[in-house]
């Protein structure tokens, strides 16, 4: 498959995904397979080029990111960093800078640089 260079070419090819995986699982030869697994890397390397997100550039911003990763609410994160819901709560919405022993809990639990938020703190 050659690169996708447009929104155009992207479309065309994603339609014919579409189309392929319509026939169903069992209906697909190994060669439409193949032509399949080599469209989706086509289109997955647009999109990577195309749809850059952006990194959280303060530590809020960074728990949030994991957050969503993890599929957590702030309640199961308060209960995952030892802390109270309130005291998250008011981290979270910037009302209460955030101490060292939560910085350390973030750090491990969540697995977020240290040096990240060394620097953002």
């Amino acid at each position: 498959m050659k690169e996708i260079k447009n929104e155009a070419d992207y479309k065309a090819v994603m339609a014919k995904i579409d189309g392929l995986m319509a026939k169903g699982s069992d209906k697909v030869s190994k060669e439409e397979l193949t032509e399949i697994r080599s469209l989706a890397q086509a289109a997955q390397g647009y999109e990577q080029a195309k749809y850059v997100i952006e990194a959280p550039t303060t530590i809020v911003g960074m728990i949030e990111m994991r957050m969503f990763e993890m599929k957590l609410k702030q309640r199961e994160l308060a209960q995952k960093l030892d802390v109270s819901d309130a005291k998250l709560s008011l981290i979270m919405n910037g009302k209460q800078k955030p101490d060292v022993p939560f910085l350390k809990a973030v750090h491990t639990q969540l697995n977020i640089d240290a040096n990240f938020l060394l620097e953002h703190a």
